[in-house]
């Protein structure tokens, strides 16, 4: 019988690129994706053949069921999440009763049809929060001290999940990732709405000035590529119930990013402090240590920083000339 996996989001960077690393890795798998009614299918034009795409809102209870018993998945992915930082400032109460809800409906279907499947859940850097500079890098056990509301329903992602392995036996991997970026990363998030700005600066677009936030702020980066594939170990390798951050151990200041970026172009270009693109807190420094995830996988990062980044500005330069195209 062939494998069948379930990639909740797959309209999104993360869940477009693991299904792109499913159909090369598991080419029998049969592979579904749950989008909702109103996403974008951009960055999935190219996997409609290939991939089966389900309509389906995990914050209704009945649509998860329906869901759950029209695969019967041995596999699940669950990347589906309010995950935009600012956003959740602006919409407190849907980003957190939203994403954990999301999560509760789907295990409350798998327990309720007595599925065993290995669940992967999608959580995040952000619910470390505040670090003091003698936490880093950071392990699974520094402790959470989220720094926002997405970091808040995170934290209760991550909770939730340990508490349904151990109460129902759920085998449920819970995966710490820090930033990863790549190609088809949705413009709200820094490094791509550099990469756009930069690229739509050398269209004639806009004026030659880059609008930014806070530049001091260090993350760590890592390519989606990698990320995909390192979530796909976590479910082969790893023990349900468990922790594991995902990193790549280093950590460059966001200024360091924008002025990388910056080179990678002819066109001479300003700098300029946007006040609304500040925020009312932010995490000073997220730099991981993935050291229990590397020898329960033997995951290691294949791809540079300077490789993601310039292939996020090639992806916008061709998107946005296709756009002009499109418009001419």
């Amino acid at each position: 019988m062939n494998t069948k996996i379930l990639i909740t989001g797959i309209t999104g960077m993360a869940g477009s690129h693991l299904a792109d690393y499913l159909l090369k890795e598991m080419p029998d798998a049969k592979i579904y994706g749950t989008k909702r009614w109103r996403s974008t299918l951009a960055n999935v034009e190219h996997l409609k053949d290939q991939v089966s795409l389900i309509d389906c809102d995990l914050t209704d209870s009945s649509a998860c069921m329906e869901l759950i018993d029209s695969t019967r998945p041995d596999y699940i992915f669950h990347l589906a999440a309010q995950s935009f930082v600012p956003d959740s400032w602006k919409s407190p109460h849907a980003t957190i009763t939203d994403n954990i809800v999301m999560q509760l409906n789907l295990f409350e279907a798998i327990r309720l049809r007595n599925l065993d499947p290995v669940v992967q859940i999608a959580l995040s850097s952000e619910e470390y929060g505040k670090v003091y500079p003698d936490e880093v890098p950071i392990t699974e056990s520094n402790p959470f001290r989220p720094l926002s509301p997405y970091g808040v329903s995170k934290v209760a992602q991550d909770m939730l999940a340990y508490q349904y392995h151990q109460s129902h036996g759920l085998k449920v991997i819970r995966t710490r990732t820090f930033n990863h970026e790549g190609p088809r990363r949705g413009e709200v998030f820094v490094t791509s709405n550099f990469a756009k700005q930069i690229a739509e600066i050398e269209l004639g677009m806009k004026p030659a000035v880059v609008q930014v936030g806070n530049l001091s702020a260090r993350r760590d980066w890592s390519d989606v590529r990698d990320v995909v594939r390192a979530y796909w170990l976590a479910v082969q390798k790893c023990k349900p119930g468990e922790d594991y951050v995902i990193a790549s151990g280093t950590a460059r200041t966001i200024q360091n990013l924008l002025d990388y970026l910056l080179s990678l172009s002819k066109t001479k270009i300003r700098i300029e402090v946007d006040p609304e693109r500040l925020r009312p807190s932010d995490v000073e420094i997220l730099c991981g240590d993935a050291t229990k995830f590397r020898q329960a996988t033997g995951w290691v990062p294949a791809i540079p920083f300077e490789q993601t980044m310039e292939d996020l500005l090639n992806y916008w330069r061709d998107r946005l000339k296709q756009t002009i195209k499109s418009t001419a």
